[in-house]
């Protein structure tokens, strides 16, 4: 008579562990691909990822043998583990997404997910998802070629980050184009100011009142004079509403004068500044994030500065070379969410790009 195991190895479904993929026969087409998805149909077997096969081995419906040896799952993951980078984080996701109720394939990305309601072969994939570790810094140059993948092929890129207690956190990016309505950049006049030590003063009255009235520029020193961060004073120096002099000497100062000195005071000054014309040619209105933890919140329009709506959009300019350290980016953008604002990140480069960071559940 024989023995529970040999029946199940006769019931069963037996893949075989070849280097770093498991080959199934012709019934598990049947019994696992068309029922499941799971796996890639070629001529009579079914190729299945090591995830893939982690997955139907521990929902027993998959036995995976190496070299006639049947492997239990402690094994299998062990040595799925050294074949393949990231196995254990891929594994987190995979499993989380299928018991979700999502159909899920590898792709070009770590997983192709299909919508509630989808299949392969019935409808597209609507998403890309990118599996990265809490621990290990996120180069911006890795996210925009993801992103271009993805929109290359009308997906959504979504990233899983997994913790160190495993669990995930799913952020959507996507390219965003901010625009606001205001039709006036600034008003029309010209007026002395003063460079002081880490901010520009603005001694009229009149200009003082009109600046901040209209655009939303500065902060009252008091009834007659407006005091202007480094970035709006080199702004409207720039576009000669204002003609700045230093608070020594009384010399003018142009624009790469202005500019260089703003440098000395605060190293990150060009990045800042050049994010801030792009937001103002945009019909937009920034001021200081600081509060946030970030360079600017954004307005798309303030009629005025006594009637100030909600701010939209939080935004922190980096550099084409940044690498987004997964514990800071996860504040920035819980903190922009918790205050129902986007996150945007102003990448300086030949044109100011802007991304849009989300938190989402899947």
């Amino acid at each position: 008579m024989p023995s529970l195991f040999t029946v199940y190895r006769v019931l069963g479904l037996i893949g075989k562990l070849k280097e770093d993929r498991v080959v199934a026969g012709k019934e598990a087409i049947e019994e696992i691909y068309k029922t499941s998805y799971y796996g890639r149909p070629k001529k009579d077997n079914l190729i299945l990822t090591l995830v893939e096969a982690a997955h139907l081995l521990y929902r027993k419906k998959l036995e995976i043998e190496k070299e006639g040896k049947s492997l239990g799952f402690e094994e299998y993951f062990k040595i799925a583990s050294l074949l393949n980078p990231n196995f254990e984080l891929k594994y987190i996701v995979y499993k989380d997404l299928r018991e979700r109720g999502f159909y899920v394939q590898p792709g070009v990305a770590d997983f192709r997910v299909y919508p509630r309601g989808g299949k392969p072969g019935k409808s597209s994939s609507r998403s890309y998802v990118y599996v990265h570790s809490e621990r290990v810094a996120l180069p911006l140059s890795v996210l925009l070629k993801n992103l271009e993948s993805a929109c290359n092929v009308h997906k959504h890129l979504i990233i899983a980050v997994v913790d160190e207690e495993s669990d995930i956190t799913y952020y959507e990016v996507q390219e965003s184009d901010p625009a606001g309505n205001m039709e006036q950049l600034y008003p029309s006049l010209h007026t002395p100011a003063t460079m002081l030590e880490d901010r520009v003063i603005v001694w009229d009255g009149e200009a003082s009142g009109k600046l901040y009235e209209n655009g939303f520029y500065g902060k009252p020193l008091d009834q007659k004079r407006l005091q202007l961060s480094l970035v709006e004073g080199a702004f409207l120096l720039k576009n000669n509403i204002i003609e700045v002099t230093t608070r020594k000497d009384d010399n003018k100062l142009n624009f790469d004068e202005f500019c260089e000195r703003a440098t000395h005071i605060e190293p990150l000054f060009q990045r800042k500044y050049r994010v801030y014309e792009d937001l103002r040619t945009r019909k937009l209105v920034p001021k200081t994030g600081f509060k946030f933890g970030t360079h600017f919140r954004i307005y798309s329009e303030v009629k005025s500065p006594s009637e100030i709506a909600h701010s939209e959009y939080l935004a922190h300019s980096i550099g084409t070379q940044h690498e987004f350290s997964l514990p800071v980016m996860s504040r920035a953008i819980r903190l922009a969410n918790s205050v129902r604002k986007k996150m945007l990140f102003a990448i300086e480069a030949d044109e100011i790009r802007h991304i849009d960071i989300t938190r989402v559940k899947m």
